[in-house]
């Protein structure tokens, strides 16, 4: 059970937020939204889903999705949700390096606390 649970917990950060990447980078190459007319609204719907990383983020989440759902079969929500916030660090990871953003010091200062804190309900599992 301990490494399903881990299997879960790595795709629910991986994937999850991985998706997240992707959704993000789909949506900056379609540009900003600034119209929200439902039939401008539609348009860029349209467009977005004409681009692959679209397509890969929504599948990617969708897998981090039902993750969550297994390893909250076989782990306590008190744990499961907490213990997921580590994807702030992937994301922030992401965000540098994947799509090339400015992660200050401060947010890495945030990063790192947030980091901390799963620490802390990772060993007060028990």
């Amino acid at each position: 059970m301990i490494i399903t649970g881990a299997i879960f917990y790595l795709f629910i950060l991986l994937s999850g937020t991985g998706g997240e990447m992707c959704v993000s980078r789909a949506m900056k190459s379609i540009g900003e939204v600034t119209d929200f007319r439902p039939r401008s609204i539609a348009r860029v719907f349209v467009r977005a889903m004409k681009v692959p990383w679209m397509w890969i983020g929504v599948a990617m989440m969708a897998l981090g999705f039902f993750s969550l759902l297994g390893l909250l079969s076989i782990a306590n929500v008190s744990f499961v949700y907490p213990a997921s916030a580590l994807s702030y660090v992937v994301g922030a990871l992401g965000g540098k390096f994947f799509l090339g953003e400015n992660v200050t010091k401060q947010r890495w200062a945030g990063v790192l606390l947030v980091a901390l804190g799963v620490v802390l309900v990772v060993v007060g599992r028990g």
